[in-house]
């Protein structure tokens, strides 16, 4: 039962961090030299809020029995932090394609920005967390189990970033001349994502 129970709260944390794998290649496609330390530090910060959302929504889960109200706002709340990013991004990007050569910038990391991102695609992680006590019945000490599917969400979201990052990278390096190009590519497929979630939250896609 126990194994059973690890690899259910797997597959959750893999589909958790669909968006935040997404989201990480546009962030390394667009961010330019990158060192080491800032390209970790953006799985990092999408698997640890991965991690806490869904503690969130257990412990709120236990003390409130009714969530519907919050179940009806979170996919536009997540929406809205996206398109908002996402058009700057394509903002940006076009701007930056009219600039004359010698005034073009390149893309300076945002801390900010990284964070939003990581709150925008885990919003989804709360609802996890409130079926925990489904996800997790019959087990003995709930609490500690529910940190235990905290963790394992938390580390495969931040292994499927670092992915995503890496690829990212990489891709970015085509558009060597064209930066501009790959934040615009990075800013609509923020709004895609910004999409689906909406749709996902309405039942009318599944994925």
């Amino acid at each position: 039962m126990i194994l059973g129970i690890i690899f259910s709260v797997f597959l959750s944390g893999v589909s958790l961090a669909m968006d935040a794998f997404a989201v990480s290649i546009c962030d390394g496609m667009i961010y330019r030299q990158l060192n080491k330390r800032k390209a970790v530090f953006m799985p990092l910060t999408f698997g640890l809020f991965q991690a806490v959302m869904p503690l969130i929504g257990f412990y709120v889960g236990m003390a409130f029995q009714q969530i519907d109200a919050f179940d009806a706002v979170d996919h536009w709340i997540a929406f809205a932090l996206l398109v908002v990013i996402g058009g700057k991004m394509i903002y940006d990007g076009i701007k930056e394609l009219h600039a004359p050569e010698e005034e073009l910038k390149p893309k300076k990391f945002s801390v900010t920005e990284v964070l939003v991102q990581g709150v925008a695609t885990s919003i989804d992680a709360l609802f996890v967390g409130f079926s925990f006590h489904a996800l997790l019945g019959g087990v003995e000490n709930l609490q500690l189990w529910a940190w235990i599917s905290a963790l394992i969400i938390g580390v495969t979201t931040f292994a499927i970033s670092l992915a995503g990052v890496i690829i990212g990278v990489r891709v970015g390096k085509l558009f060597r001349r064209k930066a501009s190009i790959a934040e615009i590519v990075g800013g609509v497929v923020l709004m895609l994502i910004a999409v689906k979630i909406v749709l996902s939250g309405y039942g009318i896609i599944n994925f």
